[in-house]
């Protein structure tokens, strides 16, 4: 954007003129021509001529409502007059005389407004209007950027939000591994106080039930522990929208749109989704890819005319479990703990197509959420892929 400043002695205001230009060729003819005939015109008030190509600064064409170039805005004095067409020099003669009269009658208004001492509308106009190109980029620079943070700040609550059911969820299923804990060691501690007389009463082997029933509660502890809690430690890991979501559409939708894959295999998809199931908290996205990949794999690791069932049961109130089982090959048992970790794929995957990344993923999304996510399989009798998600509480 350039800007030319014509500006006599005996000047008592601007005329201020924005010139809207493309990059066609013909638009530095124009420029020329309109300079050449503004400078002949120039003969007893000043003006102002600011160039603005609209390729660079669409925001400001758009600001203005200039919808063709070449267009000559006339901004001060008030009010607004907007000259397009290619017979621009035409119209620049035919309005020049009334925009020297408008800007008289303005410099005569500031000028009996600042001898009576008030300083009036139209004279604030004028003095915000001289640097009005700079004042309009700041205010929409100033607009994208509140609107983006009032973005990130919705994004950022809901995350909280996500975060405060995790918490939630937390607290109530540690509750029942805790009190089991607790009543396990206080049963032992009694073996420790010689003037109880249920001391003599507890059998080696109850005793060594009570340890592993506190150490197995221990361990089930730990493990809600992580899994709830490792988002928070990595909260970069994935990054979320979080959004009050019907499940049920969702997973229906999944199954829809791979309903194509399971036909070639003549494999029956059936479902078991209540209708009242409650919404879920969660990325809609994120989820559905998480759904896309568990149903994939059913389909490549299930055997031609297999079947394939998806569940979702309100377990608890607050969380929900998506099953996904098939009677395709399973997994032997000491590969199971693996089988999330990236890039971990069997012996019998090597001839599938896919880099060992797509139940690795289903983990980081699930436990993006604050769910759970685990397999049971047994070889030749297929596997169930369950995972949780938190309750939608509105």
């Amino acid at each position: 954007m350039s800007t030319d400043r014509y500006s006599p002695s005996n000047s008592s205001g601007v005329l201020q003129l924005l010139l809207f230009l493309d990059e066609r060729t013909t638009s530095y003819i124009y420029n020329q021509e309109i300079r050449d005939k503004l400078a002949l015109l120039n003969t007893e008030h000043s003006f102002e001529l600011q160039v603005v190509d609209v390729g660079k600064q669409p925001d400001l064409a758009e600001h203005y409502r200039v919808i063709a170039t070449p267009a000559l805005l006339k901004l001060f004095p008030v009010p607004r007059q907007i000259l397009a067409g290619s017979n621009l020099i035409d119209q620049i003669d035919n309005w020049w005389d009334r925009w020297q009269e408008e800007l008289l009658a303005s410099s005569s208004e500031t000028i009996a407004n600042d001898e009576s001492g008030n300083l009036d509308r139209q004279s604030n106009e004028r003095l915000l209007l001289s640097d009005s190109i700079g004042y309009v980029s700041k205010l929409i620079k100033l607009t994208d950027e509140v609107f983006t943070l009032k973005q990130e700040n919705a994004a950022l609550l809901d995350r909280l939000k996500l975060q405060d059911r995790a918490m939630s969820v937390l607290a109530h299923d540690l509750r029942n591994p805790l009190t089991a804990a607790a009543l396990a060691l206080g049963t032992l501690e009694i073996i420790h106080n010689p003037h109880d007389y249920r001391a003599n009463s507890l059998e080696p082997a109850t005793i060594a039930k009570l340890i592993d029933r506190a150490r197995t509660q221990l361990q089930a502890i730990d493990r809600l522990v992580h899994d709830i809690l490792q988002p928070l430690a990595t909260p970069n890991d994935l990054s979320l929208l979080p959004q009050k979501l019907d499940l049920s559409e969702l997973i229906l939708g999944v199954i829809s749109q791979l309903k194509p894959q399971f036909q070639a295999k003549t494999q029956i998809i059936t479902t078991d989704i209540p209708q009242d199931l409650p919404f879920v908290y969660g990325d809609v996205d994120k989820l559905r890819q998480a759904i896309a990949n568990l149903l994939d794999n059913a389909s490549k690791y299930t055997q031609a005319d297999g079947r394939i069932h998806v569940s979702a049961l309100h377990r608890t109130a607050q969380t929900i479990q998506v099953s996904i089982s098939d009677n395709g090959l399973g997994i032997p048992k000491e590969k199971q703990k693996h089988i999330f970790q990236e890039r971990v794929r069997l012996e019998r995957d090597l001839s599938q197509s896919g880099y060992g990344i797509g139940l690795a993923l289903c983990q980081r999304i699930v436990r993006s959420h604050y769910g759970q996510i685990w397999v049971e399989s047994s070889p030749g009798k297929g596997s169930v892929f369950n995972f949780t998600l938190l309750v939608y509480q509105g």
